[in-house]
């Protein structure tokens, strides 16, 4: 691992990018870690590997050298109805949560869990694409650690339905289903559109990752917090408005 003069950001389980570009864009430089290789990862700088093991395996290092983590543990075994259909089908996805936390709480470092409805998170942030004008609700919860907090936006009603097929009946609306195949569910285009994500066209890659205008949010109040500001008296409208260090 390498040193750089701009505030950096560890991105765990980060998948093809989606939470790495919206911290990117927030000013961050960020470094990723996947159990799986990602050839399409947006990141500065990428190691494969287990990410519970990764942080345990690297603790000085990761301290003196990152501002924050940012943690999204595989979503699979974590929602309510994922945990009922997994123990009727006797599906082994890992659940991982507890252990992430553990492991950024020796840490030290200011962090974030990102998870799905029905997680066994803390609540502190509830995002949904709404907030940000995108074409996916994608209701998404973000629990805390050391120190960073994120006042709650204001969650708009949304706008109509998710387009697809429910229940033998089709509804149009003005958003798509970011998840699997058929019954109406969104195309690669329409995903890469919904989510604002250009730089991969890989259709599981596109359905798990984050839309980077989440943590653009997120991001936006750590360099507020870094700075010495008042992280909570951002608005999404100030999303960018900060600059990270020369």
């Amino acid at each position: 691992m390498t040193t750089t003069d701009r505030w950096e950001v560890l991105d765990l389980f980060c998948c093809a990018g989606g939470a790495t570009r919206g911290y990117q864009q927030a000013g961050f430089r960020v470094t990723g870690v996947d159990l799986v290789p990602r050839a399409e990862y947006v990141g500065e700088e990428f190691h494969q590997g287990d990410a519970v093991a990764f942080v345990l395996d690297n603790l000085t290092e990761i301290r003196s050298r990152f501002a924050f983590v940012h943690a999204s543990p595989p979503c699979q075994g974590e929602g309510a109805p994922a945990k009922g259909t997994n123990r009727t089908r006797g599906n082994p996805h890992p659940r991982l949560i507890g252990p992430i936390r553990d492991a950024l709480d020796l840490l030290g470092l200011p962090y974030v869990i990102e998870n799905v409805a029905g997680a066994a998170l803390r609540k502190d942030l509830m995002l949904c694409g709404e907030m940000f004008g995108l074409g996916v609700l994608m209701h998404r919860y973000f629990e805390f650690g050391g120190g960073l907090r994120v006042a709650q936006p204001v969650h708009p009603k949304h706008r109509g339905r998710v387009r697809g097929w429910r229940h033998g009946h089709y509804y149009d609306g003005p958003y798509v289903a970011a998840y699997g195949d058929g019954g109406g569910k969104a195309t690669v285009p329409e995903m890469q559109h919904a989510k604002g994500i250009d730089w991969t066209g890989e259709h599981l890659a596109l359905r798990e990752a984050l839309p980077p205008a989440y943590t653009r949010h997120i991001g936006a109040h750590l360099i507020a917090a870094l700075n010495g500001a008042t992280p909570v008296q951002l608005e999404l409208s100030d999303l960018l408005s900060v600059g990270s260090p020369a």
